[in-house]
């Protein structure tokens, strides 16, 4: 499988954008956790080859369950707009069998996987809309 050869840090920052574009289109005002992208090993390949792929996890929570629902439709219609395309568009078989909407970027050098979480009064925990964008499997210059 041939792998792009690209700068850590651009890459990494590429996600970052991609992130923010994810978020203006799921148009929910709430909070948003702080962490940035990070390189992680790229399962597809040996550790020693040190092939990486850029992911950026966060969530956007203490916001309305509806308006997060809202913003689940708006990825539906707005992401293949963006040419993004949908590969599965149900539920994720956890537990909670939570909505789950996972994307591929017209040309495959992003992924996005977004889940709508319901908050659970036995876990203490609140509604969340959970995203993870990461890039395509690259080497680092």
């Amino acid at each position: 499988m041939a792998v792009e050869t690209r700068d850590g840090d651009a890459v990494q920052a590429d996600v970052e954008r991609t992130s923010s574009r994810i978020l203006e289109i799921i148009g929910v005002k709430g909070k948003v956790t702080e962490a940035g992208a990070m390189a992680a090993p790229c399962s597809d390949f040996d550790p020693a080859e040190e092939v990486n792929r850029a992911r950026h996890p966060w969530s956007l929570y203490d916001a309305p369950f509806a308006d997060m629902q809202r913003g689940m439709d708006r990825l539906r219609t707005e992401l293949p707009k963006d040419g993004w395309t949908i590969t599965k568009d149900g539920r994720d078989g956890t537990q909670g069998n939570s909505p789950q909407i996972v994307a591929e970027s017209k040309g495959g050098e992003f992924a996005v996987d977004v889940r709508l979480h319901r908050a659970s009064k036995a876990e203490k925990s609140e509604d969340l809309l959970e995203v993870t964008v990461e890039s395509a499997c690259y080497r680092s210059k």
